[in-house]
Order: structure tokens, then sequence, then C-alpha cells
């Protein structure tokens, strides 16, 4: 689906995306050297790298991302440090591996023994930033502590900094909209409680409004956020993205005297998938066309028998409702990413602010025949990144080499000008400034799990995927991303021709064996032991 832009291409669309800034632009970077650079950190949950019209989608409308990307540097190939939420978005904040926050998995984010490290943010409130976050927050709770707004945990439950964002969604529905019984058609969206129109993909589609899903048994199968897609009928005004993006104002609104970190992390387009009107009428199923690799045998994939790989995500028809409904709902974050960055334009703060916008991870969208993330397959793995700030970052700057949010940490504390701890990522600002000949020419992702595979290592055109031990089940795999761009081809793994290929796999594990080594990580000699 995706293509890549290139450089000429994208630098020709730059100066008359510059030009559409509503203030004018006088300050340089020495006129920045007095001033204090403010952050607006923009995250969405589950936006693969090619849900942006940018990156070639063909359907996709993304115009206010896409004018963020040209005013700054867009990072072609931007990886995820683990495709799951907790994990990702705690290494994003502190800069720092796995093994070393201590975040694996999603409910290590719930425990306080974890992640002694400073966040960044917790770093630029001790140097006097006002900072402010709005919208799904997925880390360790004692790293939330110093913001001066109060932070919503992802889910339902309570903690002292008071509801989770779900609760507090559903509050701020009950509060500003009108519930009512289901119509034909209908069911309760488990997220917000308020009636949706059931798409054919939905796990209750064809059920009597009401009515629970059961097994064979007569047992009522437990429904999760993922089987949810339809239309959601609450007005648009009132979707937990126009909540987000008008808390993100407001601060905006309310802190533009003073230095501040302001994030806006939305839940969408993690599901359940359920777009309100007008967003979800906007990408017809019909037009919608499935992934390549929708009909993959996996028959020599690391992921065959992984339980997002489910008949309805690989039913092209059914997929075509899961397409309409994501892009839906990335279209409506577009919207909301234009008004803010217009507000931040309005209000004569554009030039002063580094603006990020990235997603903690991607969305397989029936590729392989599979849903949601986990996985280091591109869908999974690869997520967009732009930085912007005027006068500093020059416009239409793009990025081609393998990056890691791991390296946002240290590239913001970098363009703030507030001395950074180590971490073990390293700031961008080499690769945006063309001066990067000593940086690694990899990305590495991981997951904390048993006999799955445990990391990634991505360059230009290979792909290698490794388990941490020599003991584990887990399929190797090597793919040519430049010939294989599907990942349907392992060349190693059970591949009868994986001899002529042993060399690149062993090059690709010794670039994984180095970052081992450079982040001090436990499962090093693990890796060292396993066969390729």
């Amino acid at each position: 689906m995706a293509r890549n832009v290139s450089r000429r291409q994208f630098i020709s669309t730059a100066s008359a995306a510059t030009g559409a800034l509503t203030i004018a632009r006088k300050s340089s970077a020495s006129d920045k050297k007095d001033k204090r650079i403010n952050l607006l950190f923009l995250m969405t949950d589950q936006q693969r790298w090619d849900a942006l019209s940018l990156a070639g989608n063909p359907v996709l409308e993304t115009p206010n991302l896409d004018r963020l990307a040209k005013q700054g540097a867009y990072f072609e190939n931007a990886y995820t440090p683990c495709p799951v939420c907790g994990p990702a978005r705690t290494s994003i904040l502190t800069g720092c591996s796995l093994a070393t926050t201590g975040v694996g998995n999603n409910l290590d984010s719930r425990r306080d023994d974890v992640c002694p490290m400073p966040t960044y943010d917790d770093i630029l409130a001790e140097k006097g930033y006002k900072t402010e976050y709005y919208g799904k927050w997925h880390s360790p709770l004692h790293r939330a502590l110093n913001y001066d707004s109060p932070v919503r945990v992802a889910g339902q439950h309570q903690t002292k900094l008071g509801l989770g964002l779900g609760s507090y969604y559903k509050k701020y529905l009950v509060e500003n909209v009108k519930n009512r019984e289901l119509r034909k058609g209908e069911q309760y969206d488990i997220y917000s409680l308020y009636p949706y129109h059931v798409d054919p993909i939905d796990k209750r589609y064809g059920l009597k409004p009401g009515e629970n899903l059961l097994d064979d048994d007569g047992g009522k199968i437990k429904i999760v956020q993922p089987d949810c897609h339809g239309c959601l009928k609450i007005p648009a005004e009132f979707s937990i993205t126009a909540l987000e993006g008008k808390e993100t104002i407001e601060a905006l609104e309310r802190l533009a005297g003073e230095t501040f970190s302001v994030t806006c992390s939305c839940h969408y387009p993690h599901a359940p998938m359920v777009p309100t009107e007008p967003y979800y009428s906007m990408y017809p199923p019909e037009k919608m066309t499935p992934a390549e690799s929708i009909d993959d045998p996996m028959d020599n994939s690391p992921y065959k028998d992984n339980h997002h790989r489910q008949a309805e995500y690989g039913d092209k028809d059914k997929i075509r409702y899961m397409m309409s409904n994501y892009y839906g709902l990335v279209k409506e974050i577009d919207d909301w990413m234009g008004k803010i960055l217009d507000k931040l334009d309005g209000l004569g703060l554009a030039d002063n602010t580094l603006v990020v916008f990235t997603s903690d991870h991607g969305e397989m969208l029936g590729a392989h025949g599979m849903r949601e993330k986990n996985i280091f397959y591109e869908e999974s793995a690869h997520i967009p990144l732009m930085i912007r700030l005027p006068g500093v970052i020059p416009a239409g700057t793009v990025v081609s080499k393998p990056v890691s949010l791991t390296d946002l940490f240290a590239t913001i504390l970098d363009y703030t000008g507030v001395p950074a701890p180590k971490s073990e990522g390293t700031s961008l600002r080499d690769l945006i400034e063309g001066d990067a000949k000593d940086r690694e020419d990899f990305a590495v992702s991981e997951w904390d799990q048993n006999n799955v595979p445990n990391f990634m290592v991505r360059t230009a055109d290979w792909k290698f995927i490794f388990a941490r031990t020599a003991e584990s089940h887990a399929l190797n795999a090597l793919y040519n991303l430049k010939q294989d761009p599907h990942e349907m081809n392992n060349l190693i793994g059970n591949n009868p021709d994986k001899a002529k290929h042993m060399k690149q796999a062993k090059k690709m594990k010794k670039r994984l064996v180095s970052w081992l080594k450079r982040v001090n990580s436990p499962y090093l000699e693990g890796v060292i032991a396993r066969q390729v």
C-alpha cells in the first residue's frame, strides 16, 4: 500500500506548506538561543506508518499531518521500541530499553517497582516547564506524578490520580450526550457504553440487540475492544478524539505565556474501531483494497500460530469494513491535529515550539490475515514520525535511515536545550542535519515474552527476527524488504535454501549482539548462544 516519498518530491512541496503558516517566520536559530523552547508532543495509539497520505496511502487523506511533516523532518523508517502499548510508551518517555525500564508488558505498567529513571517531562518540569498531559497514559503511574494536569491512566480502573481514561470518558458522555435503547443492528460499545451500528466483521454481527455471543456449550464469550467494529451513534463533537483535542487546545490557550510541555495522547485509532459520522462514511468498504499478504499461508513464518491470526481478518470482504473504520478514525485525528496546530499558530507559539508527532505501534489491518500488533511485521512495528522546529529544523527534511522512538528522549532534551542524563537512545539531530557517519545503520524493536520472537533488527533493506534463548521454539526469520516488502518469503527458518542466506543472517545477528552489549542487556548471552 505504501510508497516512499522521494526527497525531491518532498522538498518541492515543503515550501508551500511552510508558507501556509499563519504567523511570520522572522526568528532564526540564533534568535532561539535567548528563548526557551516549548514542546508539543502528539501521539496516537496503533497508527501504522502508511496511515498517512504522505506515505503513499491511496485512499486516506491526512493534509494536516502531511503539512507538519513538510514543515520539518519526516522519518520514513521509524520503529517502535516494542509493538505493545505500555513498554513502547515507557521507552519513549525514558529513552531506555525494556529490560532497563522493567516494563516488558502492559501489566508491568501498573507496577511501582519499575522505571526508576526520569522521563523527559520529569526533567523539563525540574527546569521550570509547565507540563500537562491529555488523553491516554499507559506507563508506570509514579512517572505521571509531576504533571500539572490530571493524568488519565489507560483503562477503567481508579487510581490515586483519579478516574482511568475509560471511566473519565464515560462520565463525560453521561454529562453531555443522552443515551438510548438499542435499535435493530446495534450493540453497546464496550468502551463508551453507547450504541453503535454493527459491521459484518464485528464479533456480534447478526445477533439481536443486546444478545450475548455464546460458545458451543452455551457459555457467554467475553467481547473485547478489538472485536467491535461499526458506527458509534453519538455526535462527532463528543468523540474521545474530540475530547482529547479540545483539552489540548485549552491547555495551549492557558499556557501561552509560560514555557510548557503539552502532550495530546489519542486513544484512537486503537480499537474499538467505531468512528462517528461523518468519519464512518468517508471511506466506503467497497473501495478498500486488502493487503497483498492477506492470503499468505505463513508456512515459514514465526507467526503462523499467532492468536491474532483469525478467520475474519483473512476474509477480504470483511476486512474492508475494518479498513474503512480505521481510516475514518485516522481522518478524524488528522482534523483535530490540524485544529491543534492552527491554535499553536494563532497564539504565536509555533516558531518557538518543538512539535513531535508519532504513534506507539502499528496495526496489522488484515495483513497476513491478522489484527492488532504484538509482532515485528512492518504493519505492526513501523510507525509515523515527524519533528518540527521552524528556523532550526529545515522544512522538507527527509530521513530514510531506520530509527527507534527510544531516541526521542535525547532528541527532545537536545532541541529544548536541557542537559540530558545518559539514556540508551541518541538524539536524532545528527540525522536531521545530515551528519550521522558514525551512527548505527539499524533500529531494534523488542517483545518481552517466552517462545516468541523477541528482537527485530531493521536495516535499510533487511529485517532479522530472533529469539533471546537457544531453547526458544520461535522460528528465526530474515526478510529482504527490497525484494519482498510484504514479508512473505522468510529466507531462513524452515527454508530449504537457507544456507544461501546465512552470511546475511549472521551479519544481522552481529548487529543485534552489538546493540545488546551497548544497552547492557541481560539477554546477551542467550542471543549469542542461539543458532541462526
